[in-house]
């Protein structure tokens, strides 16, 4: 379950008349536990509960108390033993009527409430559900609930007018939701002239079958568009007549509403009881534009962003650098009165904007250093110098953008009411202006410097080509002349295989003309692109979040030489790291965020996570694309190993449409002697096979042997069956084949080699890279990679840290798994020169962890590599075998992991511009 499900089901449960027997049931199954387990509690399975409550081990203790003694039932609850025992994170009682919960676990304040109002709450209880959230976002209670009845009251408004949901009407639809968000906010934060207007007028003069609702509504927002001097002639209903005008382009045009239903009516008084005082402008907008999203609400409140993450790429960009100023200027108001001035030209600029969360964030830090400036200045109530419309985005969905101006100006009003009061902030706030400095349009197709130019005030639009510049934008000028620019955001990742025709077609607009290779990138490197053309023409800072992608693998060589030829320079960075949401069990994206500028700076920031999960930061002198400290270089693939190691080859292909591959029970079907399954059977490895360790087979005939085999009907009907599939392909080489249709496509070993095995593709959860020896006489699969006959210690090498890091960098990934690649994982792998010690040394190192892993049979390597539960033993055998392996790069071990590959990168360096490749690459063997 989500948390907007989990609110729906909390609220649900409180409406309900309590029953004593049925709620600590009914709240565990709210928040997603399966009915066996409900079951189990309730026979008293796992129920161990010793105050006659329910225990539910590493969750939560629940008790129902007497009348009066909720208080007392939690005492007995924190004290209890089986609490302890049961490691129970949660504790809560309640009588029906008062309600009291602890997290033992966290400093935070214990609940205490009304019964009814536990709902309000129910963020507190997320980790029940096995949602791990940021406290910022667990804080945020209300967003959750007031989205989640958004989109209630969205769905049950498009059954009764589905028209509505069209294409021709969806604004329409989406331009209504955000006047009713405005409406809620307004009447509970004094811009109405009484508390709950709106929610009140609509319930008093609408009837309870709500068919009138539509006609009170449009009544209301027809008020709002009406200014004081044109309300007689305007003939308002007593009841509209209270509403002020907005204006603002909100209420304006047509006031259409769609048609209730009671539920929809419903709906709407329960989202008018709600508190908007508590809205957060800087999550609720990403939240408030999935209700409106039919691709997004299927997972509604699953995805945000949080301002803890915000704040990493806002804070390096320019946040710091102006806090530093204001420290600096102490109680100095000359340096004040400067620092206020500047404040006041800034231009942030966010060209995927979204629903405005990063264009918020920015203005209501910038206002909170602006009000310490004032107040160390004694103005305390002195009007802001810094103007909403100095803050642009760009987004391409119309309501998003909506969204993001209305977010703001929330923003706007909330930091008034913060730093001068709410009597100044209302007398400032209305009429709102119509200006909408936010773009709607194709953020890769328009001209950012004519949407937010660095200089001047005045704008005028412009597009790459005629159809996509926002004709119909009304162009909002600038309030003062520019000073900096800043550039940020969280523009949408999407790899080149889940690209559509037109984003294709919009990175080939940019990068074209750059580079051939230009269909490998990812969709967000146009906008780092956009972005260092812009810097190129002012002085203007960018930094995006982005998949980590772009600075690993082959997108690396091929992005970065174009950003770095217009001037720009990596100037700090946040290595991988999930980006926080929602969901259950810590999913999320793995991102980076990477700043560029063409402005000189002194030091180069890199900022990493360590093994204890605390954040680091370092000055560096230089930070490259792989965002490693240290000289600009690209690891591309070579033929042969750089150390002049064993060559590791790619598996053997089949091309055999499935017939010279067997499962056990194929094999039994031959109907073969043993000798003769000796002689044509082998088993197959690919990655699957070896880390999920699944019984695999095929038919490997020496050319020897191929009279006899054919002697054999099953084994000749196969080997027909890939006779008949290569002459039908398409393909020249596999038509060729098909004159020895018993044999592989591509052949790469004999059959009788030792072999140590690397899968092409493994999870990206597992801590080291999975590596092994296979049976003698088995097959290696296109789908992984082998060393043929190596000296064991390779496979010390492979199964390191330090390799797992470096593929990691180099190789990039499928999807979010490791992707290893021979020609650029092992072949550019930079490695002191081993003395024979240090060879046997690394020797028991591999034979410890096979061995190792022997004593945990049957075990796979998928279950002994789950990071949940790897055996002790076998983390030890790593763990020697990553301090001897580093020792000899560094004589110690290394930090962390952004240490490792600055080493790296440095060996790589001096490697590939004093050695030359010593090796043949891969090849196929005769047989």
């Amino acid at each position: 379950m989500n948390p907007v499900e989990i609110e729906v089901a909390v609220s649900e449960l409180a409406a309900q008349p309590f029953d004593k027997e049925e709620f600590p049931f009914a709240f565990l199954r709210a928040f997603g536990n399966k009915e066996t387990t409900i079951r189990r509690l309730r026979s008293g399975e796992s129920n161990k509960s010793d105050v006659g409550g329910v225990l539910q081990t590493n969750n939560i203790h629940i008790a129902v108390a007497q009348f009066g003694e909720v208080a007392k039932a939690l005492d007995a609850l924190r004290e209890s033993r089986a609490t302890a025992k049961a490691k129970a994170r949660f504790i809560l009682a309640t009588d029906g009527i008062h309600f009291e919960a602890e997290d033992l676990e966290s400093d935070d304040p214990p609940i205490v409430c009304e019964f009814k109002n536990f709902p309000d709450y129910f963020g507190f209880f997320l980790p029940l559900a096995g949602i791990t959230t940021v406290k910022q976002v667990r804080d945020s209670s209300f967003d959750i609930r007031a989205t989640s009845r958004l989109n209630r009251l969205y769905v049950e408004l498009l059954k009764d007018n589905p028209d509505w949901g069209t294409t021709e009407r969806r604004h329409e639809m989406n331009h209504f939701m955000a006047r009713l968000i405005f409406c809620f906010f307004a009447e509970d934060t004094g811009i109405f002239s009484r508390a709950r207007l709106f929610t009140d007028t609509v319930e008093q003069m609408s009837v309870h079958d709500a068919s009138n609702t539509h006609e009170v509504i449009s009544e209301i927002f027809r008020a709002m568009n009406t200014k004081d001097s044109n309300r007689i002639e305007a003939k308002l209903p007593r009841w509209a007549d209270a509403f002020p005008y907005v204006n603002g382009g909100l209420f304006s045009g047509n006031v259409a509403v769609p048609k209730f239903s009671k539920i929809a009516r419903s709906y709407l008084l329960h989202i008018g009881n709600l508190d908007w005082t508590k809205i957060n402008p800087d999550i609720f907008g990403s939240m408030i534009q999935a209700v409106a999203d039919d691709e997004e609400r299927g997972a509604l409140g699953m995805h945000y962003t949080s301002v803890p993450n915000i704040l990493k790429v806002l804070n390096p960009l320019f946040l710091d650098d102006l806090r530093a100023q204001l420290e600096m200027a102490g109680d100095n108001p000359r340096m004040l009165l400067n620092l206020r001035k500047r404040l006041s030209k800034i231009r942030v600029f966010d060209p995927a904007c979204g629903s405005g969360n990063f264009l918020v964030i920015a203005y209501k830090q910038m206002r909170e250093i602006e009000s310490i400036i004032n107040e160390r200045r004694g103005e305390l109530e002195r009007e802001s110098d810094i103007p909403l419309t100095n803050f642009r985005g760009i987004e391409l969905r119309d309501f998003s953008a909506e969204i993001a101006r209305l977010a703001l100006i929330i923003a706007e009003y909330q930091c008034d009411v913060l730093y001068r009061g709410p009597t100044l902030a209302l007398a400032d706030f209305l009429p709102l202006s119509s200006d909408n400095w936010i773009t709607c349009g194709n953020a890769l197709r328009l001209d950012w410097l004519s949407i937010c130019p660095p200089t001047g005030t005045g704008v005028k639009f412009h597009a790459n080509d005629l159809i996509n510049t926002p004709l119909d934008q009304v162009e909002v000028n600038f309030e003062n002349e520019g000073g900096e620019t800043y550039i940020c955001g969280n523009p949408p990742y999407l790899g080149n295989q889940g690209q559509s025709n037109e984003q294709k077609s919009d990175l080939k607009m940019i990068f074209e003309a750059r580079t051939n290779n230009w269909r490998s990138l990812d969709y967000v490197a146009g906008w780092f692109m956009k972005a260092a053309d812009y810097g190129a023409n002012t002085n203007a800072s960018s930094a995006f979040v982005s998949t980590n992608s772009i600075c690993q693998g082959q997108q690396v060589p091929i992005l970065w030489p174009l950003i770095l030829k217009t001037g720009h320079e990596i100037v700090f960075a946040h290595t991988s790291f999930k980006w926080a949401n929602l969901a259950s069990h810590n999913a999320g994206v793995t991102v980076v965020i990477v700043g560029i500028s063409n402005q000189p700076v002194k030091t180069r920031r890199l900022f990493s996570v360590a093994g204890d999960g605390k954040a680091i930061v370092k000055e560096v002198e230089h930070v490259n694309a792989y965002l490693v400290p240290g000289l600009d270089v690209w690891v591309e693939k070579r033929p042969t190993q750089i150390n002049g190691l064993d060559v590791m080859t790619k598996g053997n292909q089949p091309t055999d449409g499935g017939h010279l591959l067997l499962s056990r029970d194929e094999v039994e079907s031959l109907d073969v002697t043993i000798e003769q399954r000796s002689k044509f059977v082998r088993r197959f490895f690919g990655s699957a096979e070896f880390i999920r360790d699944l019984e695999r087979y095929c038919l490997w005939i020496d050319e020897k042997y191929v009279d006899e085999a054919m002697t054999i009907i099953p084994i000749r009907q196969r080997i027909e069956r890939v006779r008949l599939m290569r002459l039908a392909s398409p393909k020249q080489a596999t038509v060729e084949a098909a004159d020895r249709p018993y044999r592989f496509g591509e052949v790469r070993q004999t059959g009788n080699e030792i072999l140590t095995i690397v899968p092409s593709v493994s999870s990206e959860n597992r801590e080291y890279l999975p590596v092994g020896i296979v049976p003698a006489g088995s097959i290696v699969s296109n789908a992984a990679f082998a060393l043929l006959n190596a000296p064991l210690w390779n496979m010390a090498l492979i199964a390191s840290r330090l390799h797992l890091v470096w593929v990691a960098t180099v190789c990039g990934k499928l999807k979010t798994d490791f992707r290893y690649s021979n020609t650029i994982g092992w072949n550019t792998f930079p490695i002191p020169k081993l003395t024979e010690k240090n060879k046997a040394e690394l020797t028991r190192c591999a034979e410890d962890i096979l061995l190792t892993r022997e004593a945990y049979f049957p075990a796979t390597i998928a279950e002994l590599y789950d990071p949940e539960s790897m055996p002790t033993g076998l983390r030890q055998a790593h763990e020697r075998n990553d301090e001897v392996l580093e020792r000899i790069y560094i004589g110690r071990r290394f930090r962390n992991d952004t240490e490792r590959l600055e080493k790296l990168f440095e060996l790589y360096s001096k490697m590939t511009s004093s050695k030359k490749p010593t090796k043949k690459g891969e090849g196929e063997v005769a047989l």
